[in-house]
């Protein structure tokens, strides 16, 4: 125990300054000599106090993005092999003779340890994005959501958990197939009461106010055979200076959403750029292929955390302190295979969101027909996050699901000499 402890705690030291030094010092992220002054050079868009804030705001972003993942597999380890988590299954025991108070019981220590272990980096977060001015929202109002977020993943929580080891006592053999079963239409529920349930828990929705900007927007949506009364906006302005726009939900429930401060800082002919990128979502259907996809790697995913479960079970099973999978003490090694699949295919799955962003900003530049609105809401996304024009590769990879703003305004800069 103590050799495990010992190898993880100076194998994410070594883990954290090797990101460092990559992020700071090792990674090129320098424009290319041939689009020096074109409109994807940020030199030609940012001011040189603008350049120094979104290369200092981005490395440390990113840094933190790095360290937390490892910082999780780092805590269930540790839940499993001081014997926490068999703890935690002994206190829920004692406390109720009901499995489902059990569970719940169980799941809440443990989404309150984990979340007071992993809030100190949360926090760093919030004061870094505080002090670059992308986050405006003050310190109650902040701790407001990550409370709410708690309890929203917990009850989720508590709900699978329940669910799935149901499913493994019933079934030791084939629970992965039958909780894959399972996670089908629970999905889609969630995907299709998340706007109207789950989103207003956190923000206010409304209509567009602004009616002559939104009656441009319906001609836009009527070209693309999109009903109209899936535009909202959202006041984002009380917690951010980022600018976004997103869709949202499926069904009758659909929504393409744009934060306020989008609004109040692009002009007509930029947001017009936005929605028409948004509707190519909708067009394409990117949601129900983004969930197809999820629910293929759900059951790739859980056939192999169920292989690895059993071995590790089998041959570290008193180091972990759990010998039988139906315990649910065994909860953080399932959770920690989870995450760790879930890093390990998130290359894939960007690289697929890329292509989906990519092909939604062709659709848009061909509705729209103007390029200088297109790499005008580009440059001001950029100013707006500070985010860095060409990143790292391994940031790239790792945590864009959008093309790079290289990418994207080299693209639609030269758009018409690529068809």
């Amino acid at each position: 125990m103590r050799k495990v402890i010992g190898w993880s705690i100076v194998g994410y030291l070594l883990f954290a300054l090797f990101l460092t030094w990559y992020l700071f010092y090792g990674a090129n992220t320098l424009i290319p000599a041939e689009l020096k002054g074109t409109a994807a050079d940020p030199e030609t868009f940012l001011n040189t106090r603008e350049l120094l804030l979104t290369e200092e705001y981005s490395q440390i972003r990113n840094l933190l993005f790095f360290l937390n993942i490892p910082l999780e597999w780092i805590i269930y380890l540790f839940i499993l092999v001081l014997g926490i988590s068999a703890k935690f299954r002994n206190w829920s025991k004692g406390t109720s003779n009901l499995s489902v108070l059990q569970t719940a019981i169980y799941v809440f220590y443990l989404s309150l340890i984990v979340k007071a272990l992993t809030f100190p980096l949360q926090y760093v977060g919030y004061t870094l994005s505080k002090q670059y001015n992308i986050t405006t929202q003050a310190f109650p109002g902040w701790m407001r959501d990550v409370i709410i977020d708690f309890w929203v993943n917990y009850a989720m929580t508590f709900l699978i958990v329940t669910v799935l080891y149901w499913l493994i006592r019933k079934s030791t053999k084939r629970w992965w197939l039958y909780a894959w079963l399972a996670s089908v239409p629970f999905a889609l529920f969630l995907m299709f009461v998340q706007p109207v349930i789950i989103d207003p828990l956190y923000n206010e929705f409304y209509p567009l106010k602004d009616k002559e900007l939104e009656a441009k927007i319906l001609t836009l949506a009527a070209e693309a055979n999109i009903p109209s009364e899936h535009v909202y906006e959202v006041n984002m302005s009380e917690k951010t200076n980022a600018l976004n726009a997103y869709v949202t939900g499926i069904g009758s429930n659909s929504r393409i959403v744009l934060w306020d401060t989008t609004l109040n800082r692009l002009g007509d002919e930029e947001i017009l750029f936005i929605m028409a990128h948004e509707m190519a979502h909708y067009v394409m259907k990117h949601i129900y292929v983004g969930i197809a996809g999820y629910l293929l790697l759900t059951l790739v995913g859980l056939f192999i955390v169920h292989k690895l479960m059993a071995l590790c079970i089998q041959r570290y099973g008193s180091l972990l302190k759990v010998n039988d999978m139906r315990d649910i003490a065994s909860l953080p090694l399932f959770l920690l295979l989870i995450s760790l699949l879930s890093f390990a295919s998130s290359p894939f799955s960007n690289a697929v969101s890329r292509y989906q962003e990519t092909s939604a900003d062709t659709y848009a530049i061909e509705l729209t027909h103007n390029n200088e609105a297109a790499v005008e809401t580009f440059q001001e996304l950029t100013k707006a996050g500070l985010s860095q024009v060409n990143p790292p590769f391994l940031v790239k990879i790792f945590r864009y699901g959008h093309p790079t703003m290289l990418e994207r305004i080299t693209y639609l800069e030269n758009y018409e000499k690529n068809e």
